[in-house]
């Protein structure tokens, strides 16, 4: 019989894909979590499996230990299907301080943090499913910047 899956799991699914742009903090996630890579991938089978199945997620909104300032954040169109799935802030949780391009560092904010801290953000496409990009302008110097992001999580700056 296979295991619920659970928060344990979904975090798994979560670290799988971040793992392309931050293979060290996602090494120390997993042990954090006591998991070998084979559950990693067979957590992200079942995760697939899942949303492709009829009904699909139930829930919209839910806590992610490994951040535990963040939640899970699934929204939906009428008639169930996905129109985003990502990382935001937990309400009532402090945000980062986000000044300069200096202050950006992996797992640090998201998606909506990043744009308000460096505006006028413009959002970019990324390069997967679960991948956002914001071009973002160094407050002082204009230097053109892209912030990337995985599940709404910022991982990592690149020169713009």
């Amino acid at each position: 019989m296979t295991a619920p899956f659970g928060p344990r799991e979904f975090q798994l699914v979560l670290l799988r894909r971040m793992a392309d742009h931050q293979p060290g903090l996602v090494e120390e996630a997993r042990q954090e979590l006591s998991a070998s890579a084979a559950e990693m991938r067979e957590a992200n089978r079942r995760w697939q499996a899942m949303v492709r199945a009829p009904g699909g997620r139930g829930a919209l909104r839910w806590p992610v230990p490994l951040w535990p300032d963040l939640r899970f954040e699934v929204m939906v169109a009428p008639g169930g299907a996905v129109w985003n799935e990502w990382l935001v802030r937990a309400p009532g949780a402090p945000g980062p301080e986000l000044r300069t391009v200096e202050d950006l560092r992996p797992w640090s904010g998201t998606v909506d943090e990043v744009a308000r801290a460096f505006p006028p953000a413009r959002p970019m496409e990324g390069g997967a499913p679960t991948r956002w990009a914001l071009a973002i302008t160094a407050p002082g110097t204009g230097e053109p910047y892209v912030a990337e992001f995985t599940w709404g999580l910022f991982q990592r700056l690149l020169p713009g």
